[in-house]
């Protein structure tokens, strides 16, 4: 099986736009949301949930009101002021605790259980596409690493039990931890850019995270039209750095008019389709 991977380097260069068309034109694909954060593949994909699992990763301290003995010495302790005291009760803030666990360690009490703490859900679902395997971290959780390393790991135990041929996922934006998550096992990045100063610089950002890490990459240009002087410096870049450009795509209202029936733009309008389908074809001619 094959992994493709389409990141962006930054939010809103249509990586989104580009997956869902992607997903409409493959045949054999298991289709994955990366972007545990801040997912929005399902808005294009409509999904319907056959499995829900909890995700439990990380730790955060509670305090046994029955044990405590109100010293405070954890309220003076904590760098992260999650410790709060009401009329001498002593209670940890969730949202504020970090998991340094230094309150629990030096509780003269002991006095302060350590548990492991629910941070988002992910699913299975049935797409028009194909299976989707997604999540959802909820807000302020840490560990988006961890949670994308396990979405990975069940789209491959999925490939592998329906036959499917393809992996591919959409990234999440950036080049932080759960990007550098994606990239294990992945066989092409899709980088797409725009043709703007910020487009460039973040392609040369998610390239070189690419090749730190050995991962083949190729281009697609998004909105090339809008600036054509600087989608030649793109095409420049790549052509030194030795990345595929893979296409070009227009800029067009049907994307947005898509999005709002929720549907790709390669279900939506015929000449974007044909677009897409050569990019479609190329991209897995890099494989």
């Amino acid at each position: 099986m094959h992994e493709i991977l389409v990141v962006s380097g930054k939010g809103g260069a249509g990586k989104t736009s580009v997956t869902g068309a992607f997903a409409h034109l493959s045949d054999n694909a298991i289709l994955c949301d990366l972007d545990v954060d801040a997912p929005d593949f399902h808005l294009l994909s409509q999904p319907e949930k056959y499995q829900t699992h909890e995700f439990w990763s990380g730790y955060e301290a509670h305090i046994r009101q029955d044990d405590c003995m109100q010293c405070g010495d954890c309220l003076e302790r904590c760098r992260f002021d999650a410790i709060k005291e009401e009329d001498g009760l002593y209670t940890v803030d969730p949202i504020k605790c970090e998991g340094c666990k230094v309150c629990v360690a030096l509780c003269p009490g002991d006095a302060i259980d350590f548990n492991l703490k629910k941070c988002g859900e992910w699913y299975r679902s049935h797409t028009r596409f194909g299976q989707l395997v997604h999540a959802q971290l909820y807000p302020g959780e840490e560990n988006s690493g961890r949670l994308v390393a396990l979405l990975k790991d069940e789209a491959r135990k999925t490939a592998k039990e329906y036959g499917y041929e393809i992996m591919l996922a959409d990234g999440a934006p950036g080049i932080g931890c759960p990007v550098i998550s994606s990239l294990s096992g992945t066989d092409l990045a899709v980088f797409v850019t725009e043709p703007t100063p910020s487009g460039l610089h973040d392609l040369e950002r998610v390239a070189a995270l690419c090749d730190h890490f050995r991962v083949k990459g190729c281009v697609v240009i998004n909105k090339y039209d809008l600036n054509t002087d600087m989608t030649e410096k793109i095409e420049s870049f790549c052509e030194q750095k030795g990345y595929p450009v893979a296409g070009r795509v227009p800029h067009s209202n049907a994307v947005t008019a898509a999005m709002v029936e929720r549907k790709t733009v390669t279900e939506y309008d015929s000449s974007m389709y044909t677009d897409f389908a050569g990019i479609w074809n190329n991209v897995l001619s890099q494989l």
